[in-house]
């Protein structure tokens, strides 16, 4: 448990940094790195390590780092995100299916990796910083709801630590802290007024949803790989899928919500 906080303490503070001081280039060289370490955690899942799983997160970076920054081809990636996290990946995870085959699974990988690393580089800081504070939020209040309230498994085959009091505990948290965001950033304050306060909090639930849903899938994907982590660079966490699983769902629909949403 302490190896646990303080890991997460330290790369809470050091991306938090790293976000706030880094010039463009050298926070994309950041998430590359961020993105091929996640890619070869998934090829070692699906069934591709050494050199094959070097290669596939080497691939990975490459596209990233190559696809223009234009919006119609962001748009077209958050969008590919937005039907596979509403509709494909609940329904995967309901039905207990995931592709079969290597070749299947690491084209999953880039559908669920490509698109979050495409958000952290469409999103301005502020914007960035304020989804990942909301999925930071709802990770842990699901986690201390869950050991002091948790009764009801949420999903027991893929997850048994999770509960639905956990679930509702993260809603609740990630609710009050989209309305003390609305209250202390100028812009929203100006821009979330009157009816505008319930699609805003909408979507407050919605991202939450759906980082649980990023959560559980990563979940399914290691049970299906046989595995408990996907690495073990991290102490007390796993490996860096362990801890981004949320944000691959969360970030690339937030994204496509602020992009046409008005906010600021």
């Amino acid at each position: 448990m302490l190896v646990r906080a303080a890991t997460a303490l330290v790369l809470l503070t050091s991306f938090v940094a790293a976000l706030l001081l880094l010039d463009p280039a050298w926070f994309a060289a950041l998430v590359g790195a961020i993105l091929a370490a996640a890619a070869f955690e998934w090829a070692r899942l699906a069934g591709c390590g050494g050199a094959g799983g070097a290669a596939y997160a080497a691939g990975a970076a490459s596209l990233w780092f190559a696809l223009p920054l234009v919006p119609v081809v962001a748009d077209a990636m958050l969008f590919l995100a937005f039907g596979f996290w509403i509709a494909v990946a609940p329904a995967w995870l309901a039905r207990g299916y995931l592709p079969r085959g290597r070749v299947a699974r690491l084209a999953l990988g880039a559908l669920v990796l490509l698109p979050a690393a495409t958000a952290m580089r469409v999103l301005d800081r502020g914007e960035l910083l304020a989804l990942l504070g909301l999925v930071w939020i709802a990770d842990s209040a699901a986690y201390f709801a869950g050991r002091t309230l948790g009764r009801r498994k949420l999903a027991p085959a893929l997850s048994p630590g999770k509960t639905w009091e956990g679930a509702l505990g993260a809603v609740l948290a990630c609710v009050i802290y989209a309305i003390i965001l609305a209250l202390s950033v100028p812009g929203l304050r100006g821009q979330v007024q009157g009816a505008s306060w319930i699609f805003y909090l909408a979507g407050a639930v919605f991202l939450c949803a759906s980082s649980i849903i990023g959560d559980l899938f990563e979940s399914a994907i290691k049970r299906g790989a046989g595995a408990k982590d996907s690495g073990t660079l991290l102490p007390g966490h796993g490996g860096v899928l362990d801890r981004i699983d949320s944000v691959t769902a969360a970030l690339p629909l937030g994204a496509l919500l602020l992009r046409h949403s008005g906010l600021p």
